[in-house]
Formats: C-alpha cells, structure tokens, sequence
C-alpha cells in the first residue's frame, strides 16, 4: 500500500504546473462556495430574522386552531398574566401578549378597514422591530391611555398627523358594538407597504375594554436567543403551559409556511448555479487526468507486459485523483472557512446597505455564518465529482493492449 501510495504522489508531481493548475481550480472553487453557502446561511437567518420581527416571533402560544381560523372568540385566557409567568420561568423578557381584532378607522376625511393589535407598551419593543421604526410622535408607554400607533400609508390615507384623533368601529368578543376614539401617538415606517397601510396598535389593556375581552387575548409572542434554539424553547413553553387551557405552540414555520418555501426555491437556484462551478471543475480534472494518462500509455504499456492488471492501474489514477482532490478540499476549507469567518466577525457591506438598513431597521453589514455544513459541503461535492470524472481515463486503461501502448511512444 505504502509503494503505491509514493507512486501516485509521485505521479502527481511528474507535471508539476499541471497539477496545481487543477489543484488550483479546486482551491478556488472550494473557496467560493464556502463564502457563497455561508453568505447563503447568513441571508436566510437575516430573511428570516426580518421576516418574524415585525409580528410573528419566533413562535406564539395561542388557543388550538387559531392559526387556521383567526375568529375572536379563539382567545388565550388570562393572557397578561400567561406571559409573565413564561417571562419568568424562561428567564427572558422576549415575551408579549397581544390580542388582535378588525375595525373601521376612520378620520375626518375617511375610513379604512384595518388590524388592530393590543400589545404590552413595556414589553412589545422586546419581540417586535414596530416599536423602534416610528418615524414621527413616539410609541405608546401606558397600558390603558386612549392612544394609538399608525403605519405611515395608513396615515397618509387617512390624511392624519401625530395628535389627530381617530374613531376605530368593529365587534367585540361577544358580538357587542365596540367603538373608541384614540389619538395618534406615533407613526412608524416599516418599508412595507402592506404593512404600513394595514396595521395599528394600541395598549392592551384600552384592546380589552373596547373588544370586551375580560383579559383574554390571543397570542403570547415568544422570541428566542437565536433561530437554531426555536425548537428546543417550543418544547419548552409547551411544557409550561397550563394543562386544562387547550392551548399550542406554533413556531415560525408553521406560521409563516410560505417564507420556509421561498428559502426552498432560492435554494433550488443556487443549487443549479453551484453545480455548474462544480461540473467545471470535474472537467479540469477529467482533461488532467486523460492527459496523464496519454503522456504514460507507453509506460502503461510496459507494466501491462509484466504482468500488471489494468485494474491496478485504473485504481492508481484514481488514487491520484483523490490525493489531488484531498489538497483542494483541504486547502480551499481552510482559505475559505477562515476568511469566511473573519467576515463572519467584521461583517462586510455593499453599496446601499447603509441605507437600506437604516430604512428598514436592519443591520448595515452582512456576516456570513459559518456552520460544519457551509464548510464541508461544497469541498466535498468537488471531492466526488473529481473522483467521477476520472473514472473515465481509469476504464480506458482496461482497453489498452500492451503491444499497441508501448507502439504509442
């Protein structure tokens, strides 16, 4: 094993330009799809951190069939005092309680159907990016005052300002008339239109007078220290929760299972644009290999005389391949995993990134994460599809005649 593991090695290095060219090829594309996979990683945790921040969180207790019905009358009771005991028992203030009902709003101009939330003022701005993107006014900081915080579509289509009033009309919790007149307290601008145009809160505590609601709501919002703790916190808010309620834990993916889909098909792109760096790869290997096998039919063919099986030799061309793939792997998962880290660390911006965090409260740099499956992936994709390629030049040994090889020089 030893004298065929030199003689492949020594083999690699008879073309020494030659084989760092592939090397090379390898290195480099190892590189990139380890800063391209975890850029990829980094984009899907920022997508989806985005996506859940302005209102889903990253799960919701809710009473058992809400999230397929939405009716009022599907309510969690006692919700104020549900979140904070999960406050306390989890250790975290990343947990709000909300209730959410449909009005008319209407000013002195016109009347827009809209979502009213009833959040917790102390607590909301833990699980929600709404508290921190008002633009105008401020945001709400009492549990039962009449006030009330816009989008700056709907603003704009109610033609109201920071201390105008408005009359919201809809249908309380019993089917009574719910009426209430609030003064706008702040306006915020998400960047999301549908959002902006559709969405208001007021303190919960107002919610539950109106909407006749006798301390009930509807979702207790929990967030988690990162996205890969969801699972484990869902198991354990499930086991917190009172026994008799006939409540659930939804996370976000149940939630918002069209996000999760949209990951899928930018996944299923990407895939296509990897495989055809890869298949260049493999084919620099593949013209490697032939031509080795060429410029040694003569060799080949004396060896064949002696009694050597083509087998043996198609073994040592991939074994060839194999220590020349082992280096780009290695090599590129080093180089790429390092500086894919560095920038993980740093973070790194592109033009208008500034801007376009500062609009839409996002972070201004990207950081890539890097994860075992960013690192290793891609470099071992490239590893097998070299090992492929050079199964052909391998089988074109098993045709060889050693009387017409060794004519061949």
């Amino acid at each position: 094993v030893n004298l065929v593991l030199r003689l492949a090695w020594r083999n690699l290095w008879r073309q020494p330009r030659r084989t760092w060219l592939t090397t090379g090829a390898m290195v480099f594309s190892n590189v990139l799809l380890v800063f391209m996979i975890s850029l990829q990683f980094g984009m899907y945790r920022l997508m989806i951190e985005n996506s859940l921040q302005a209102l889903t969180g990253h799960m919701q207790v809710q009473a058992r069939g809400y999230n397929d019905d939405k009716k009022m009358r599907q309510t969690v009771p006692d919700i104020v005092s549900l979140a904070a005991d999960l406050r306390t028992k989890l250790g975290s203030d990343e947990v709000a309680a909300r209730a959410t009902a449909f009005a008319l709003a209407s000013s002195e101009d016109r009347s827009y159907g809209i979502a009213v939330y009833g959040v917790e003022p102390q607590f909301e701005p833990n699980v929600s990016s709404i508290p921190g993107l008002v633009r105008e006014g401020r945001y709400l900081d009492s549990n039962d005052a009449p006030e009330i915080v816009i989008g700056a579509v709907l603003a704009r289509n109610l033609r109201v300002e920071v201390g105008d009033e408005l009359t919201l009309l809809g249908s309380g919790k019993d089917g009574s008339f719910a009426a209430v007149v609030a003064e706008v307290v702040g306006i915020f601008d998400s960047g999301v239109a549908d959002l902006d145009r559709t969405i208001a809160e007021m303190p919960l505590g107002l919610f539950q007078d109106v909407f006749y609601m006798r301390g009930e709501g509807h979702q207790v919002v929990v967030n988690a220290p990162r996205l890969g703790q969801v699972a484990e916190l869902r198991q354990r808010v499930t086991d917190l929760l009172p026994a008799d309620q006939n409540l659930v834990v939804q996370d976000w993916d149940a939630l918002l299972p069209g996000l999760k889909q949209a990951i899928q098909a930018d996944i299923s792109s990407a895939v296509f644009m990897y495989a055809v760096l890869v298949i260049l790869v493999a084919f620099s290997v593949l013209n490697t290999q032939l031509m080795s096998v060429l410029e040694r039919t003569h060799e080949f063919g004396i060896v064949l005389a002696l009694g050597l099986k083509p087998g043996r030799l198609g073994r040592l061309v991939l074994l060839e391949t194999a220590m020349m793939g082992a280096m780009g792997l290695l090599i590129g998962a080093l180089i790429g995993g390092a500086v894919t880290a560095w920038l993980g660390v740093q973070g790194f911006t592109m033009p208008g990134m500034d801007e376009m965090g500062a609009k839409f409260n996002l972070p201004s740099r990207l950081h890539p994460e890097v994860t075992i499956a960013s690192l290793l992936s891609g470099p071992a994709v490239v590893f097998l599809f070299s090992l492929f390629a050079s199964v052909y030049p391998a089988l074109r040994l098993r045709r060889l005649h050693p009387v017409e090889a060794m004519r061949a020089a």
